[in-house]
């Protein structure tokens, strides 16, 4: 009673389940004058895309993101068209197609570097055992069942990715109230939920995802299965996991998809080293999450780009140091400690995302680059200055400091150093090198002085 009464006073959002509803409701539709999608908005090739399946008699939707997106006033990374052409029907009206995936089928027809998915609707219909196959997890492995338009919408796994917009006449088509959920600022699973995490594990980061995107309160009957169902993250492939956690950490809002993960102890199965250094008194890991996810949402916003190499790079920096630290610490030379500690943390890691090597290495280029930035005669500022990784080892270096590691100094010496002339820069290479020497003098002074000490 108290909870309707909330709810019904508007100091409580009202949450609404949904359950498929095959065949019993016709769709809600959207005609052209009552929503704001524009073509204009729309990529030059999705349109492409549709219109060529419509020109061809199948029926052709824009679906899912690009849809909820574009409601929302946002622009869309990807769109996707759902169309009733099977996916060898696609590939004969499109030459530059290509047929992906066992566990979904899809076409994927490429305009240079811009890949536009193509999905044929899938069904709820009973399957054969060779087209429909779950895991012992319940997990669904491989699923190649066509169905329609709305058989499709139910399929889906959050209301507000369950619309159409229809190339046909424009409107958008709802058959499960995401377009009252989208203006609600509500997230909604169609279906139960635990079956639905079940089925696919990473519907739980999407939840998260979605609800970073759209900035709209992850609701209780999302949350509360995930306590109980998060181990299932380890049945999930590492390549989908690192594709999923990029999204959630380029979303523009990383900053409160690092805090869900933390809050929901996902991030844990998905980071274990970087979470055991959260733990670490020594170093400011936090901080630094924390510092660099506020930036790559800045950044966005601002329209700059962001990079996957940068944010691995502030992800596994801690677990390298607290490696190579021990290693230091048992007496190691510093350098092969450092190189060893970075190879065996992106073993480690990769074990739970599948992080491509143009990441890792570019990463390791930050990471090294850390201790080269530390030498500052001669001529090492100025050939490390020319070099492609420079700019994001600067940047990072920044943001160390900005999250309270001892590198205050360094930082200041290296910002003056990029603005100064070449007079500036001479004095400031003079003043290291003045200081190196001091603190030389300074030890073969305490050297002599000990024997008197002891004595």
């Amino acid at each position: 009673m108290i909870r309707a009464f909330l709810e019904k006073v508007g100091l409580l959002r009202k949450s609404r389940s949904v359950s498929p509803r095959l065949g019993k409701h016709a769709p809600h539709i959207i005609p052209r004058a009552q929503h704001g999608i524009s073509r204009q908005d729309i990529s030059e090739n999705a349109l492409k895309v549709l219109n060529r399946l419509h020109q061809h008699g199948y029926d052709a939707y824009l679906v899912g993101g690009g849809v909820r997106d574009l409601l929302l006033g946002l622009r869309p990374k990807d769109f996707d068209v759902a169309t009733n052409a099977k996916p060898e029907e696609v590939r004969r009206i499109f030459r530059n197609c290509r047929l992906i995936g066992r566990r979904f089928r899809l076409a994927h027809v490429y305009f240079g570097h811009d890949i536009i998915e193509v999905a044929t609707f899938r069904g709820k219909t009973d399957p054969k055992p060779e087209e429909l196959s779950h895991s012992e997890h319940g997990m669904i492995l491989r699923d190649n069942v066509y169905g329609t338009l709305e058989e499709d919408a139910w399929r889906r796994d959050f209301t507000i990715n369950a619309l159409y917009y229809n190339i046909a006449d424009f409107s958008v088509v709802d058959y499960t109230g995401g377009f009252s959920d989208l203006k609600a600022k509500r997230l909604c699973m169609i279906g139960d939920v635990a079956a639905r995490y079940r089925e696919d594990p990473v519907r739980m980061l999407r939840a998260l995802r979605f609800a970073c995107k759209t900035n709209f309160e992850l609701p209780k009957e999302l949350s509360r299965p995930i306590a109980k169902l998060k181990d299932l993250i380890g049945h999930v492939s590492s390549s989908r996991l690192f594709e999923e956690m990029m999204k959630l950490f380029h979303s523009g809002n990383a900053a409160m998809g690092y805090a869900l993960l933390k809050k929901h102890d996902l991030f844990s199965h998905l980071f274990p080293a970087t979470e055991e250094c959260l733990h670490q008194e020594k170093y400011p890991t936090d901080a630094l999450l924390q510092v660099v996810f506020r930036n790559t949402d800045l950044r966005i916003a601002q329209g700059k780009p962001v990079t996957p190499t940068f944010i691995i790079a502030a992800l596994l920096w801690h677990p390298i140091r607290l490696k190579s630290d021990h290693d230091i610490a048992n007496g190691m030379p510093v350098l092969p400690a450092r190189m060893q500690a970075i190879e065996t943390v992106i073993h480690r890691q990769m074990q739970r995302l599948s992080i491509p090597r143009r990441i890792t290495q570019g990463a390791r280029e930050i990471w090294l680059l850390q201790m080269r930035l530390h030498k500052r005669h001669g001529k090492h500022p100025s050939v490390l200055m020319t070099g492609s990784r420079f700019r994001a080892a600067y940047d990072f270096l920044e943001l160390r400091a900005q999250a309270g590691e001892p590198v205050a100094d360094l930082f200041q010496w290296w910002q003056q150093y990029i603005e100064g002339d070449d007079t500036q820069r001479l004095a400031l290479q003079r003043a290291v090198s003045q200081d190196q020497e001091n603190k030389k003098s300074r030890k073969r002074h305490r050297r002599k002085k000990a024997p008197d000490e002891k004595t």
